[in-house]
């Protein structure tokens, strides 16, 4: 493991809304909570009991099938029990509310309330109206997407070792997407350059506050890169016109071998998936030596066991 050990800090989080605030010491004490999950991955029997007897509810307003599965796979390896709640076959569907919903959560004994929704603020507005439960954010938005932040931290730091001065360039549709806004913060936390590239029309006006700073040209942003994020665009919260072609795009903006070549020798490349090769992504970088796109999944699982562990089921010190 290259990653550096935490100085003695103790856990005190009880909710996860976003990344805003958390301290270099916190994630790192996350990262090495999360290698010990990780290691407990490749175990014959992949399951402490942890957790058990507590009720988790994944409350998903929006389609998702890496992060529910990744939450439900973390619920089930430390022993809680699992109920999967979709919006679409639910009473919200006939008109509840989401204070409702969440009163018959509680009163239904869930102890960790997972919830992704389109609203900004929705898993926020969760932790006013739950006496007892956890609330974890998959995504609110374009706001905030912890989780991803945390999981793709995590695997830059089992790569990389000491985050300190590395410089990662988000590539793409900033605007939308709420896991670059929580990666910006995350990477920034552990001192690292953070470089926004992409059409200006996909980049917000904020990007200073979020850590970073935005190069328009991606060939200058890529020149010595450590860790090259391709996002997704996001054509389910855009309006038609931000670029004049997914070609263009390509053309300009694309992980390419041409562009990847101007990073660091060894330099990672990551996507938060799904990926749409040939967009955003070229195919000889997706499926390459660089890509630990299929490591994020991993990674995904061992930092929400981390994450359900410290808020739910003990904090510890470190």
């Amino acid at each position: 493991m290259n990653g550096t050990s935490s100085s003695a800090t103790r856990w005190t989080r009880r909710n996860v809304l976003g990344l805003e605030g958390w301290s270099r010491e916190e994630i790192l004490l996350l990262l090495e909570q999360a290698r010990h999950m990780d290691d407990l991955l490749s175990r014959p029997i992949k399951k402490v009991p942890a957790l058990r007897g507590k009720l988790a509810v994944n409350l998903f307003f929006e389609n998702s099938t890496r992060t529910r599965v990744s939450f439900e796979l973390a619920e089930k390896m430390l022993s809680a029990d699992v109920v999967n709640w979709s919006a679409a076959g639910s009473s919200t569907s006939k008109g509840e509310t989401l204070r409702d919903t969440a009163w018959t959560l509680e009163a239904m004994g869930a102890d960790i309330v997972v919830i992704r929704h389109g609203a900004v603020g929705a898993a926020a507005y969760l932790t006013r109206k739950l006496k007892k439960a956890v609330v974890l954010n998959a995504g609110d938005g374009a706001h905030a997407h912890p989780t991803q932040g945390l999981l793709d931290l995590y695997t830059a730091w089992k790569h990389l070792g000491d985050l300190e001065g590395r410089k990662i360039v988000i590539l793409g549709d900033v605007e939308h997407s709420r896991v670059a806004r929580s990666d910006a913060r995350g990477f920034a936390a552990l001192g690292c350059e953070v470089v926004f590239c992409g059409p200006r029309t996909l980049i917000p006006l904020e990007v200073e506050a979020l850590g970073g700073r935005f190069e328009p040209d991606a060939r200058k942003a890529v020149e010595g890169a450590d860790l090259v994020y391709m996002l997704r665009i996001q054509r389910e919260r855009q309006q038609d016109g931000l670029f004049p072609s997914v070609d263009e795009y390509h053309r300009f903006w694309g992980g390419t071998e041409e562009l990847m070549k101007l990073a660091r020798p060894g330099a990672l490349a990551m996507h938060p998936g799904p990926i749409n090769r040939g967009v955003e992504i070229a195919s000889e970088i997706a499926d390459g030596e660089q890509s630990v796109i299929l490591e994020q999944v991993r990674s995904g699982v061992a930092v929400r066991m981390a994450l359900l562990y410290l808020c739910a089921g003990g904090a510890v010190d470190a």
